[in-house]
This record gives C-alpha cells, structure tokens and sequence, in this order.
C-alpha cells in the first residue's frame, strides 16, 4: 500500500480509537470493554457503525437505535487524526518502525489531551507522565534528537513551568498554571527538545493571550486574568508547530546562531 495512503487509513483508525480515549479515561472507564455504544441510549453499535467518518455520514449525524444528534466531533477528531498522521509521515525522518514506536503515539496523544482538558480540565497523567516515559525511551533513534536533547528538553520543560506556577502561586495566592500543563511541557520537551519547549511556550503564550483577551471581549468580562481557559490545547498547538514544521525556514530566524 502507499505509504501516504497507510497513513491517512491507520489515522483514520487510531482517531477512532483516540475518541474511545476522550470518552471513557477522564471518567475511569475502561477504553476495553463495553464495546462502543451510544453514549445516550447505551445501544451496543454494529461494526459498520464504527467506520471511521463514514458511519457518521451514513448515519446522518443521528444514533439508529434513538434517533439523538451524535456529535460532530467524533469525525472532527478522526479526520485530524489522519491528517496528523500524514504529517508526521511527510515530515520526519529516521528509521520507519519509528512512526509506530515514538512520532505517531506523540501526535495521538496531544490530540487526546486537547479534548479531555476542553472538556474536564485536566490532563491525565497516563498521557503527560506516560508519554514523558515513551519520548525519553525511543529518544536515542531519533537522529534529530538523542537522549541527552530529550532528558534537556524534558528538564527545562518541566522546571520552566514548575518554578513560573510556584512564583506566581506565591505573588498573588492563586493557582495559575496546573500541575498537569507542567507535566505535559516536559513531555514534549521530551519529544522536540529544549529549543522545541522554548518555541512551545512562545506559541502557546500568544495563542492563550489572544484567545483569553477575545474570549473576555465577546463575554463581557472585565477581568481578562480571570477568564478561565484551559492551557493544555495552546501547548499542544506550540508542541505541533514546532515539531511539525520546527525545520521550516520561517523558524530558523528564531535559533541560536
């Protein structure tokens, strides 16, 4: 089969899988058992109703057993799923079983955390501690990367966040950023290095800005530091920047001569 083609089916297949993840670990479920079913009416699905985007179509958005809308993130994160995939395929390089071991598992994981912390606030350890686990582990067959730049990008990750949420927990009483967003910076770092944490936190500081400054526009709030928006998903769109078109010429104005 086309390389290309693999890619774009197994993303297809793992975001399928990626929506079982969103659904069932913030919540303590078992991502093995029961097999999908609606989540309204708990009607077990049949195989053709777990085709990936295909089935939502076929179905016209709507359960066959109740009739209730399904959601249309279910295809929204199946078909990012593969578009990640080819990405990856399209922009790394190193030995191929790679792919299967270290870069796919990066970018399923992200995706899996964006809509767990949109939707609970948090961010489970089992992805941001587990996924630290995987980047250091396979970092060594990364020829872009290495042990020691994953162990420095994990670090500086994870101290950078770590000592800013403790000084501003101490200066204003509050909680600003959770454990969780510490966590989750050391495991990119794990996966792009120190100069990818530097370029996440970059990103995901703008991002957050723009965003909590509109969101308080349109909400009519006047206490723009108080709106609370998760921070997780703007990490995760600076970890992909970075580690999807980190190499493009546009970065390279930003690294160290």
């Amino acid at each position: 089969m086309e390389p290309r083609l693999f890619a774009v089916l197994l993303g297809l297949v793992v975001g399928s899988f990626t929506n079982v993840l969103i659904a069932r670990i913030p919540v303590g479920g078992s991502i093995v058992r029961p097999r999908s079913r609606c989540p309204r009416c708990h009607a077990q699905l049949a195989w053709w109703e777990n085709i990936p985007v295909l089935s939502w179509l076929l179905l016209r958005a709507r359960c066959r057993s109740c009739r209730l809308p399904i959601s249309v993130r279910y295809p929204v994160v199946e078909i990012l799923s593969a578009v990640l995939y080819l990405a990856v395929l399209d922009r790394v390089e190193g030995p191929p079983w790679l792919l299967f071991a270290r870069y796919w598992p990066f970018v399923t994981i992200l995706l899996a955390t964006t809509f767990i912390d949109l939707d609970h606030r948090i961010i489970p350890d089992r992805f941001s501690l587990g996924g630290l686990v995987l980047g250091l582990v396979t970092a060594g067959w990364d020829p872009e990367l290495g042990w020691v730049g994953a162990g420095a990008g994990a670090a500086v990750g994870f101290l950078s966040f770590f000592l800013l949420a403790w000084a501003y927990s101490r200066a204003t009483g509050k909680v600003g950023l959770g454990g969780g967003d510490v966590k989750l910076l050391a495991m990119i770092g794990a996966f792009t290095g120190v100069w990818g944490v530097l370029i996440t936190v970059l990103i995901s500081s703008v991002a957050g800005s723009v965003v909590g400054i509109l969101w308080a526009l349109f909400s009519r709030k006047r206490d723009i530091l108080g709106v609370a928006i998760p921070y997780g998903p703007f990490l995760v769109l600076g970890g992909l920047c970075y580690f999807l078109l980190g190499g493009a010429e546009w970065f390279q104005f930003m690294r160290p001569m």
